[in-house]
């Protein structure tokens, strides 16, 4: 189950990286009291951020050696 959040951080923050680019470079719409390009830098910005905290954690589980073994 963990493997599949990560996954879903990762695509997440790909996909906006990928919108906030597309605001702020193919965009031209103006829309009275929003920049289009100030929104697509945001979502740019959290997008790398979420990417590198994604691949972090993915790393760190896969660095971390198992405990020893439960004795009964």
């Amino acid at each position: 189950m963990r493997s599949t959040t990560r996954g879903v951080t990762i695509g997440t923050s790909l996909f906006l990286i990928a919108v906030g680019a597309i605001l702020k470079y193919a965009v031209t719409a103006h829309v009275e009291g929003v920049d289009i390009q100030t929104v697509g830098v945001i979502l740019m910005v959290v997008g790398v951020l979420g990417l590198i905290l994604g691949l972090y954690l993915l790393m760190r589980g896969r660095w971390s050696a198992p405990g020893p073994p439960e004795v009964r």
